[in-house]
């Protein structure tokens, strides 16, 4: 029987093809990563996070990022609040701004993220128009914060208030000097 089925497969090849194991799993209609727009959670998801925060001064309401612009951290800067800022920023910001924040990721320059080191965003910007990026999102970037404040509904609610200040706090205080002592880390590595 076994002799039946070579002799087959070898004169009928295209038979052969056709059975069950060359089906591969990536030929079947589906949404492939990184395809089309991102859809909006279902109305039934349960947020992971919430913005319960025991200070009344990290719940000030914006509806939406120009709001945010003259806010300030009410987060003082120490280094413990540094050290989870910058945890934070590794996690959700570095993947398209690099982890230096030197826009130096591999999808960098296909999206356009600036890098966050430069004058004009260490200058120019205010805490609170960075607080209000991350909180909203922009053109590109999803709202790790209000994702419902967005027409689209794309983003998450993955950031409390008081993680999206202590990132803000990392990038304005303390991302430019780790930038500037990471070629000295990678130079004593090798």
């Amino acid at each position: 029987m076994k002799y039946r089925i070579a002799v087959a497969a070898a004169l009928f090849p295209v038979v052969a093809w056709a059975w069950p194991w060359s089906t591969d799993m990536m030929d079947q209609p589906s949404i492939k990563p990184q395809e089309g727009e991102m859809a909006p959670f279902p109305k039934r998801s349960i947020p992971l996070r919430t913005d319960r925060v025991d200070s009344d001064m990290l719940l000030t309401e914006v509806a939406n990022r120009d709001e945010a612009k003259p806010l300030t951290s009410p987060i003082p800067v120490t280094p413990e609040v540094l050290a989870k800022g910058k945890t934070l920023f590794r996690i959700y910001c570095g993947a398209c701004h690099g982890q230096t924040g030197k826009a130096d990721s591999p999808v960098s320059s296909k999206i356009g993220a600036i890098p966050l080191v430069d004058d004009y965003v260490q200058k120019t910007l205010t805490e609170g128009w960075i607080y209000g990026t991350i909180t909203f999102g922009s053109y590109i970037m999803p709202a790790y914060g209000k994702p419902t404040a967005r027409d689209d509904g794309r983003g998450s609610d993955d950031l409390s208030v008081e993680e999206r200040w202590q990132v803000v706090n990392y990038v304005r205080h303390q991302l430019v000097k780790d930038a500037a002592a990471e070629p000295t880390k990678t130079a004593a590595a090798q």
